[in-house]
């Protein structure tokens, strides 16, 4: 199975199938309403219809269901901005259009973009540095490919789990869909789970030459159907940030906020730097801290001496 573009070419840039569903799903989901059309009058599918889009963007009917169709490669990017608008995308949908429309244009010489960089030595120092808060670095296919001590105890079971042995690498998408343990685990099984198909769907629109995160949607597309079914929504998310709750099987229920800071590394790779914090003065802080002191480093007096500590 192929969920991506091109499953019939072999031509990842081939992604007409993927802009054909993302803008019906889009309009299907506007109410008229919301763009100050009337609702009266009996309707034969659910949203706008494709001359009502046309018309809120300014363009003809039959050049917007060319679009919709999966014409896209020669569309300027104002015209592309006029449906958007028309759409009521919001900022992560609307790059992910312009996204499309740029992989679906002839491909530049010069090599596609690499993926799979190594990490520098001063970002895992940096990462490591950071005792009292979990943090790690996570590229486009959720692979995490850096991480400190603490983040690995939070996230132990993952780490622990056959889905990154099988792999060599933890994935937040394999544990998710591949792993019966993460539903309990994540306390909110169902929101992490769409907003890590979301950003994985953003991810495919940037960068269609990746095989393999090609090969992990196929993967996960044949061996999830509550994957296959988040997938086909279509819905995307660039940066995944906010408020995470977990049922450790060591220390209980954590709280915690975490946030996505961009970390520019060389190739243009995309990696976000994750880092977790917990409230001040809650039973979350408070496990968090006997997390980290059981990951703390042991030193001797004479050792703590010798080093002026």
């Amino acid at each position: 199975m192929e969920p991506l573009s091109g499953k019939h070419t072999g031509d990842p840039t081939d992604n007409r199938s993927d802009i054909r569903d993302f803008l019906t799903s889009r309009r299907a989901k506007l109410a008229p309403e919301r763009v100050g059309l009337p609702t009266s009058g009996r309707r034969r599918v659910p949203g706008l219809r494709r001359e009502e889009v046309a018309a809120l963007a300014g363009v003809s009917t039959e050049w917007y269901t060319r679009l919709e169709k999966g014409h896209i490669g020669g569309v300027s990017e104002s015209v592309l901005e006029a449906v958007a608008q028309a759409l009521l995308l919001n900022e992560d949908e609307r790059t992910y259009l312009l996204d499309l429309a740029r992989a679906a244009r002839p491909a530049r010489r010069g090599s596609p973009r690499r993926k799979d960089v190594k990490i520098p030595s001063a970002v895992q120092w940096m990462v490591d540095s950071m005792t009292m808060a979990p943090a790690f670095v996570r590229n486009g296919r959720l692979d995490i490919v850096a991480s400190n001590a603490l983040c690995r105890a939070l996230y132990s079971p993952m780490f622990d789990s056959d889905t990154t042995a099988d792999r060599g690498c933890a994935n937040f998408a394999r544990y998710f869909f591949l792993d019966p343990g993460s539903a309990d685990f994540f306390v909110d099984w169902e929101e992490g789970a769409r907003a890590t198909v979301a950003v994985l769907r953003a991810e495919a629109g940037r960068e269609p030459h990746d095989r393999a995160l090609r090969e992990l949607v196929g993967e996960l597309s044949t061996l999830s159907p509550d994957f296959r079914t988040m997938w086909a929504s279509h819905d995307v998310r660039i940066r995944h940030e906010g408020v995470k709750r977990l049922d450790h099987p060591d220390v209980g229920r954590l709280e915690m906020t975490f946030r996505s800071l961009n970390l520019p590394l060389p190739q243009q790779a995309v990696h976000d730097l994750i880092i977790y914090t917990a409230e001040p003065g809650t039973p979350a802080e408070e496990r968090l801290k006997l997390l980290a002191s059981w990951t703390a480093p042991q030193t001797s007096l004479t050792e703590q001496i010798r080093s002026g500590g």
